[in-house]
C-alpha cells in the first residue's frame, strides 16, 4: 500500500523522467534533415548561380564598356588623322595605353582569319588568336560574346569578343588599318568580295572576381548552415513546446487523479515535510483524528497531532525502513481509538529527506468484528455443549416430574405435600422450557422465505400483545407507509422475533408508556423495522452483552431471548441493532435485505 501511494505521489516526476521530453527522437532529426537539407541545397545552388550570373554580366558590361571606349578612341583618332599630315596618330599606342587599365590582361584586334592585327604586346602582332571560334560569323554579328580562357598555369581569363567597328562606313576595316602602319588602306583578304569587319578581343583578369566568387560562395554556404541550424532549432523548440504542453497536460491530469485518489482513499494520510510541518491531510484523516485541514495544514506536527502519533513521526529512523505499529490514540474530545499506523520516509533521487508519509486507519470496526467472530465462535461451542447437556438433563427431568405428579396424587389429603409437589412440577416445567430454548438456540435455524406484507405481519404480531399492553396501560402505535412491495422472509420466525421484542419492551415499562413500531424502506434495497419503548433503558455496560446467551437482568429471565433473535436475523441475512440509555428507553432496529429473493 505504501509503495503504491508513493508511486502515485511521485508519478508526475517519474512520468516526466521516463518520457525525457527534452530529448528529440531520431525520427524527428531525420525528418527535419530530409526536408531542410534539400531546400537549403537548392537555395545555396540558386544563390551561387545568381552570383555567377551577376559576375558574368558585370564582366561583360565592363568588357563592353572597354570595347566601346576603345572604338570611340579609334574613331576619334581616325577623324583626327584625316586632318593631320604624316598620320602622327597610331592605334598601337592607344591600344597599349588602354590595356594599362586595371584588370585588363590583354587587348587585341584580329581579322576574320584570326591573325592579330593589333595587340597591347607588340611581340604578339602577326600571331593568331581565336581558335575554335567562328570569326566570320562573329564579324557579321553586333552581339558581344564571352568565354573563359584557361592558361597552362591554371589561371583563367574572362574574354569578351565581338565585331570591331571604329568607323561606320562601308569599309569598316580599311580606315582604321591605316593607323596601324600609315600605309594606304588595304582591302580585306577577300578580294572582290564585300569587306568584312575585324574582331576585337578583351581579356580581363579573373583573380579578383574569383576571390569575390569564392567569398560569395563561402558566405552562401555559411548562411545555408546558419539557416539549417535555425531550422533545426525552430523544429527543436516547436517539438519542445509541444512536448512541454503534453507533459504539462499529463502532469495536470496525473496530479488531479492522484489528488482525487489520495483525498478520497479510505485510509488516513498525512505528509510531514522536512521542516516538520504538515503539507497534506486527506478527508479520512480529518474524520479519524477529528481535525480539519484548515487547522493542521502548514502547522508543525507537534502542535496539532496527538502526542502518541507525533512521537512516532518524530522518531529518527532509517530512510529505507517502514515503521508499522498499532497504538491507542487519544483525541481532543477525550475519546481513545485504536490506530494501525504505517510511517515511511520520502527521499529525493540524491537521498535527501523530503519528509514522511503517515498512513493510518481506525481499527475500531475491525476490533468489533474480531470480537463478533470470537463471540460467534464461543456461541457455536456453547451451542454444541448445550445440545449434549440438554438431552442428558431432559430424561431425569421427565422422571422427576413423574415422581412429583405421583406424590401429588398419593398425598392429596396432605396440603403441605400437595404444595411441595406443585412447586416441583412448576420448576421442572420451567427447566424444560429453558432446555427447549437452549436446544432451539443450539440447533441451526431453518427458515422458509416467502413474499410477505411486512405491515400486515406487524399488525398481526401486535394483536398478540394488545391485552398485556392494555392491562399495563401502555399505548401501542404502528407507523409507516405501505411499502408497495413484499419482503422475502419467514413470517413465523419473524413473528417469534417481534413477539420476543414486544414482551421485553412491555416488561421495561412498569406502568404506562408507549410502544412504537415503525417500518420504512431504506436505500439501497433495505427495509427497516424499528421497535422503541419509553421504558427504563439499558446501561452502557450491559448494552454490549444483550445478545450474549444467558445474560439477563430479569429475575425470571433465561437470557436466551435476544440471542435467538440475533440468530434468526442472521439466518435472514439481516441485522439487529440496539440503541438505549438509562431513563431514555430502548430502540431495536431490524434490517432486512431485499436482494437474493426466492419465491
Amino acid at each position: 500500500m505504501v509503495s503504491i501511494l508513493l508511486k502515485m505521489m511521485l508519478m508526475s516526476k517519474d512520468t516526466i523522467k521516463q518520457k525525457e521530453w527534452f530529448r528529440i527522437p531520431p525520427w524527428i532529426l531525420l525528418g527535419s534533415a530530409f526536408i531542410l537539407v534539400p531546400i537549403l541545397i537548392f537555395w545555396t545552388h540558386e544563390n551561387l548561380n545568381r552570383e555567377k550570373k551577376f559576375v558574368t554580366e558585370m564582366m561583360v558590361e565592363k568588357g563592353a564598356a572597354l570595347i566601346r571606349s576603345f572604338e570611340a578612341g579609334a574613331r576619334t583618332g581616325m577623324m583626327g588623322m584625316m586632318g593631320m599630315q604624316g598620320g602622327s596618330f597610331r592605334l598601337q599606342r592607344l591600344l597599349t595605353e588602354t590595356a594599362q587599365l586595371p584588370d585588363i590582361v590583354y587587348l587585341m584586334v584580329t581579322d576574320t582569319n584570326g591573325r592579330i592585327l593589333a595587340h597591347n604586346d607588340p611581340q604578339k602582332i602577326g600571331g593568331f588568336h581565336g581558335n575554335g571560334l567562328d570569326l566570320r560569323r562573329i564579324s557579321h554579328s553586333k552581339r558581344l560574346n564571352w568565354r573563359l580562357v584557361k592558361y597552362p598555369d591554371g589561371s583563367h581569363v574572362f574574354e569578351i569578343y565581338g565585331r570591331f567597328q571604329p568607323s561606320r562606313g562601308r569599309m569598316p576595316g580599311a580606315h582604321w588599318r591605316m593607323m596601324l602602319d600609315a600605309s594606304p588602306p588595304r582591302l580585306s583578304d577577300n578580294q572582290g568580295k564585300a569587306p568584312t569587319a575585324d574582331i576585337i578581343f578583351v581579356g580581363l583578369d579573373m583573380k579578383s572576381v574569383e576571390a569575390s566568387r569564392k567569398g560569395a560562395a563561402r558566405h552562401s554556404v555559411i548562411m545555408a548552415l546558419i539557416l539549417l541550424l535555425i531550422g533545426f532549432g525552430g523544429i527543436f523548440f516547436l517539438f519542445l513546446a509541444q512536448a512541454y504542453r503534453s507533459a504539462k497536460s499529463s502532469l495536470t491530469r496525473i496530479k488531479a487523479f492522484s489528488d482525487n485518489v489520495v483525498e478520497n482513499m479510505p485510509i488516513g494520510l498525512l505528509f510531514i515535510n522536512a521542516n516538520g510541518k504538515i503539507a497534506s491531510f486527506n478527508q479520512t484523516a480529518e474524520s479519524v483524528l477529528k481535525l480539519s485541514s484548515s487547522e493542521v495544514l502548514g502547522r508543525h506536527a507537534g502542535e496539532v497531532l496527538p502526542p502518541q502519533l507525533e512521537y512516532l513521526t518524530s522518531r529518527p529512523n532509517d530512510h529505507r525502513q517502514i515503521l508499522e505499529k498499532e497504538i491507542d490514540c487519544p483525541l481532543k474530545d477525550g475519546m481513545v481509538i485504536p490506530l494501525d499506523i504505517i510511517i515511511s520516509s520520502l527521499t529525493a533521487d540524491d537521498g535527501t529527506l523530503l519528509g514522511k508519509i503517515v498512513l493510518f486507519r481506525d481499527l475500531s470496526e475491525i476490533q468489533d468484528l474480531k470480537s463478533e467472530v470470537e463471540r460467534n465462535r464461543r456461541l457455536a461451542s456453547l451451542g454444541k455443549l448445550a445440545a449434549g447437556i440438554a438431552h442428558e438433563i431432559r430424561n431425569p427431568l421427565s422422571s422427576i416430574k413423574g415422581f412429583a405428579t405421583y406424590f401429588k396424587e398419593r398425598y392429596r389429603d396432605v396440603p403441605a405435600d400437595q404444595e411441595t409437589a406443585d412447586v416441583m412440577i412448576q420448576e421442572v416445567e420451567r427447566l424444560n422450557r429453558v432446555i427447549g430454548q437452549l436446544l432451539e438456540f443450539a440447533r441451526p435455524v431453518s427458515i422458509e422465505k416467502r413474499q410477505t406484507d411486512v405491515l400486515e405481519l406487524l399488525r398481526q404480531s401486535l394483536k398478540l400483545v394488545e391485552a398485556d399492553a392494555a392491562r399495563k396501560k401502555i399505548r401501542v402505535a404502528l407507523e409507516g407507509p405501505p411499502l408497495g412491495s413484499k419482503v422475502p422472509l419467514d413470517p413465523d420466525r419473524i413473528k417469534q422475533v417481534l413477539l420476543n421484542l414486544y414482551l421485553n419492551a412491555l416488561e421495561a415499562m412498569s406502568e404506562g408508556g408507549t410502544l412504537t413500531v415503525t417500518v420504512q424502506a431504506k436505500e439501497p434495497n433495505m427495509v427497516e423495522i424499528e421497535i422503541s419503548d419509553t421504558g427504563e433503558g439499558i446501561s452502557k455496560e450491559d448494552l454490549v452483552h444483550v445478545f450474549d446467551p444467558y445474560f439477563t437482568r430479569k429475575p425470571s429471565g433465561t437470557g436466551l431471548g435476544l440471542a435467538i433473535v440475533h440468530k434468526i436475523m442472521e439466518s435472514h441475512g439481516g441485522e439487529v441493532h440496539v440503541e438505549s440509555a438509562p431513563g431514555k428507553g430502548t430502540k431495536v432496529i431490524l434490517s432486512f435485505p431485499l436482494e437474493g429473493v426466492q419465491e
